[in-house]
C-alpha cells in the first residue's frame, strides 16, 4: 500500500539508488531505493510529476490514516479487501491530486 502526496510536501533527503522503467499507463515510473538496505523509499511517474508514492510501511505510526482510494484494482489479489476506501478505480486514477 502506498500514500500519495504532494512533492512540495515532502521533504525527500539522503542517499538513494533509482530503478526506471515503462509503468502500464506507458508513462516513465522511478522507484527510489536506499542504496544500504534495499527498502523502497519512495516513486514518482511521469503521468504526474507533481506526486510521489511512499510506501506506507516506511511510517511508523501505528493511527495512520485509513486509505481514501484504490487503483489497479483489476490486478488485486482476490483475498484482498479494499472495500473501506470510498474511490474503486480498476487502473490507474487520472492524473491530478489524490482525492
Amino acid at each position: 500500500m502506498g500514500a500519495t502526496y504532494l512533492k512540495d510536501r515532502v521533504r525527500l533527503e539522503g542517499a538513494r539508488n533509482i530503478y526506471e522503467r515503462d509503468g502500464d499507463s506507458g508513462n516513465r515510473i522511478r522507484f527510489h531505493f536506499c542504496p544500504n538496505c534495499g527498502s523502497n523509499l519512495y516513486w514518482e511517474s511521469d503521468r504526474n510529476p507533481a506526486l510521489c508514492g511512499i510506501a506506507v510501511g516506511s511510517f511508523a505510526d501505528p493511527n495512520f490514516p485509513l486509505p481514501t482510494y484504490s487503483q489497479w484494482e483489476e490486478s488485486k489479489h482476490s483475498w484482498l479487501d479494499v472495500a473501506i476506501v470510498t474511490d474503486h478505480f480498476a487502473q490507474g486514477r487520472l492524473p491530478g491530486p489524490p482525492p
